[in-house]
């Protein structure tokens, strides 16, 4: 019995244990600070994140305030970022900026348009969301000018 005891408090413990890591695990998976970068591809030159994958704006969105949550926000993705981003060769460090998400999260912004990644590009260069129009309104890759580059 007492060997029953030891081992059941082991495998509490060690549960208990198990626990704490994912706990860590989120707050280490925190926001960190974004990178925006040019990149040239078939559409010209746009606006990438720090991996090379393609940033959208969202026509939806009002007066620098993003209007993807819920399920729009699973596909497209806001890029979350714990401070202002870092300005990569090409990109307007002027244009840059941050706007308040509903939880309190910051989302990278450029020339006032909050920034997205659509989650059927899986690899730098590839621009599938160009164009589509979804959750209310249409997405479109930005320009470095700020403006969106409309080849649909």
């Amino acid at each position: 019995m007492r060997k029953f005891v030891l081992l059941a408090t082991a495998a509490g413990i060690a549960s208990a244990a198990m626990a704490l890591p994912a706990s860590a695990h989120r707050a280490h998976n925190s926001a960190t600070r974004a990178m925006l970068e040019v990149r040239k591809g078939k559409l010209g030159r746009y606006i990438v994140n720090g991996k090379g994958l393609t940033l959208y704006l969202f026509e939806k969105d009002r007066n620098g305030k993003s209007a993807c949550y819920g399920t729009c926000a699973k596909v497209w993705s806001p890029l979350v970022t714990s401070g202002k981003p870092a300005a990569g060769a090409g990109v307007a460090a002027s244009k840059i900026g941050t706007t308040k998400r509903k939880d309190g999260s910051l989302q990278a912004t450029y020339a006032g348009h909050p920034l997205y990644r659509y989650d059927d590009d899986h690899k730098a260069g590839q621009t599938e969301g160009e164009g589509s129009k979804a959750f209310g309104a249409e997405w479109y890759v930005v320009a470095p000018s700020g403006k969106k580059i409309d080849k649909s």
